[in-house]
């Protein structure tokens, strides 16, 4: 299915379905796409340019947002949170008169309920917890091993502190048990680079 969609190109913010991501709107441009995604269909596209410059090209991959909490501000800004919804991948972008970009994108049917293998889930159970006491962070692990696989995954995925490009590559992944995966050798890639002098952080 195909769908036109108002996108807002942020470096280093990744949505993820089931998420969600709280953002400040101040931009006139992106105050205009808040403004007409509340008058339409509350949907936002967030996506990733490949530099961080006007007018970049965007990655090809990205996650449609829906506007829940809105706080409208008395000068036009916003406080808002999106709630993701579906991936999507853009096939080509629109000539429009709008001050905020918009594309062609054909949305992405993930499977429902992904699980992982009790071994995956153990795998990276492990890692998550190495990385963390790696980077000197303090984690509630019992909640932790409350969540479902897809939770766990997802939302690990976009609160880690990975650099722009190792984001994409984790939307981008086909399944949950691939995107687990990449997270591992991701968390053991930056552990190593991790020396004490270099920390990995969001770009």
């Amino acid at each position: 299915m195909t769908k036109r969609l108002s996108i807002f190109p942020l470096p280093g913010a990744i949505l993820f379905p089931g998420l969600q991501l709280p953002l400040h709107i101040f931009e006139p441009r992106y105050r205009e796409l808040v403004g007409s995604a509340l008058a339409k269909d509350r949907l936002i596209g967030m996506v990733q340019p490949q530099r961080n410059a006007e007018g970049s090209p965007l990655y090809a991959v990205g996650c449609v947002g829906r506007i829940g909490d809105v706080e409208a501000l008395e000068d036009g800004r916003y406080n808002i949170v999106l709630e993701g919804e579906a991936r999507f991948r853009i096939l080509r972008e629109l000539e429009v008169t709008t001050a905020f970009r918009q594309v062609e994108a054909e949305m992405i049917e993930d499977r429902e309920s992904e699980v992982l293998a009790s071994v995956e889930r153990a795998g990276f159970e492990f890692e998550a917890r190495r990385f963390a006491t790696m980077q000197g962070y303090s984690v509630d692990w019992d909640s932790v091993e409350r969540l479902d696989d897809e939770t766990l995954i997802n939302g690990v995925a976009q609160i880690a502190p990975f650099d722009s490009a190792a984001k994409q590559a984790l939307l981008e992944a086909e399944s949950l048990s691939d995107r687990c995966e990449l997270m591992i050798q991701l968390m053991q890639f930056f552990a190593l680079r991790d020396d004490g002098d270099e920390i990995v952080t969001l770009q």
